[in-house]
């Protein structure tokens, strides 16, 4: 059997240096300010750093299949694909991505994969679009077949839309419930297409920007904390494993010992923005469906280097200039979310 690191990471505003030639022209109006003094070596500074988790994963072999969010475009993900490749020659990273033109900062989703292990049909590619007047924020779904069994397994990267001006159902929080029911339909859409033994397992990721006890989790997203009813859905429900991780034991880089509270953290208070979704075919054993998740494996990665040392802080953040890099730049920084991942195995 080989198991396989599916994990997740919200990268923190990836976006080019400031002259990016690539970039956007209406990106360009929403971001110039906050892009001021993003400089082609701070920007490669932020690869490094990114790269430099990344490849810690999976004991040190790097993820095989990473779904990520807050990237500006295909240059700045190949970009960090390169580094990641040269870090990890054993690795042969390949990207999927497809632009949310509709966004008003271009932080788009994507993933990242070995393509020395699987392939992308890039007809199976689809982003599902949930608007708002300030932005959009996208779910990015695609088929990993594996090449040698020919095995599929759907992956959704989620991005929701924001709390920003608020998480009430007056300012943001309807926004949250129509992603979740955007997650729900498409799963839908795959739970009718084959039999019930035969069905297509499916493997939700991301930065819900809510927290798994939350009506657009629970309700709209149809995702419980209850296994055994998944197990036995004949309806297209979601085991969320976020609640497998509620609190995780680790160090900062001090060797101090620190228990956190949530994948982010906002006013020192931790949520559990950044979760994993399974659904039936990936834990029901007598389903023939070529992968499972390993139980007790779904996890926050949170290296030492990562977390601040200080009371009610989660992730060391790398930021961005918003016209001082000096003050509002911390180049040994890396991200304001810490990555989550799951094994599944090939059965």
């Amino acid at each position: 059997m080989t198991d396989h690191l599916v994990a997740f990471w919200n990268l923190e505003n990836l976006f080019g240096p400031e002259n990016h030639v690539h970039r956007i022209p209406w990106v360009a109006d929403q971001v110039a300010g906050d892009l001021s003094g993003w400089t082609p070596q701070i920007y490669q500074t932020k690869l490094d750093q990114l790269s430099a988790i990344i490849r810690q994963m999976k004991g040190g072999a790097g993820p095989d299949i990473l779904g990520v969010c807050e990237v500006e475009d295909d240059h700045v993900l190949n970009d960090l694909t390169t580094v990641l490749n040269a870090a990890l020659p054993q690795r042969t990273y390949s990207t999927v991505h497809a632009t949310a033109d509709l966004s008003s900062r271009g932080i788009d989703t994507a993933f990242i994969y070995d393509a020395a292990l699987f392939s992308v049909d890039p007809n199976l590619v689809f982003n599902h679009f949930v608007m708002r007047r300030t932005g959009t924020r996208d779910i990015l779904q695609a088929t990993f077949k594996r090449l040698t069994t020919g095995a599929e397994l759907v992956v959704m990267a989620n991005h929701w839309p924001s709390r920003f001006g608020g998480r009430g159902p007056e300012v943001s929080s309807g926004f949250r419930a129509t992603a979740g029911e955007t997650l729900s339909y498409w799963h839908s859409r795959i739970f009718e297409a084959a039999p019930l033994k035969n069905r297509t397992p499916v493997l939700a990721l991301g930065d819900l920007n809510d927290d798994p006890w939350d009506r657009s989790v629970i309700i709209n997203a149809l995702a419980t904390r209850e296994r055994g009813d998944v197990e036995r859905a004949t309806s297209p429900r979601f085991y969320n494993m976020t609640w497998e991780y509620m609190l995780t034991q680790t160090t900062d880089l001090n060797g101090k010992a620190r228990l956190l509270e949530g994948t982010l953290y906002f006013d020192k208070n931790g949520n559990l923005f950044d979760q994993i979704l399974a659904n039936r075919p990936l834990l029901d054993k007598k389903a023939d469906s070529g992968f499972k998740v390993v139980t007790g494996a779904a996890q926050v990665i949170a290296f030492p280097e990562m977390v601040s040392h200080k009371t009610g802080e989660g992730p060391r953040r790398f930021g961005l200039p918003k016209g001082d890099a000096a003050k509002n730049v911390d180049l040994t920084g890396f991200s304001d979310h810490f990555p989550v991942g799951v094994m599944v195995r090939e059965t």
